[in-house]
């Protein structure tokens, strides 16, 4: 099973090739960006470290939210 999780991009590395992408507020990790074009702003899918997809605004505010929702239900 594969698992792709929206996250913001908050920065961008000076060669453009990676991201620091905010997933939901809490966590922050880097993001290669080889596969997509994205800027600092844009929603996008990552799966094993990759940016896979660059996102609707709103569609990937409404699935964090869910993913947020989720987590508290289960804690």
């Amino acid at each position: 099973m594969c698992l792709a999780v929206p996250a913001k991009i908050i920065g961008k590395s000076a060669d453009g090739r990676t991201a620091k992408a905010d997933f939901g507020g809490s966590i922050v990790r880097d993001v290669d960006l080889s596969l997509v074009e994205a800027e600092v702003g844009d929603y996008i899918l990552v799966h094993a470290g990759f940016a896979i997809e660059v996102l609707n605004p709103e569609e990937a505010v409404e699935t964090l939210r869910l993913w947020d929702e989720l987590l508290k239900a289960t804690t």
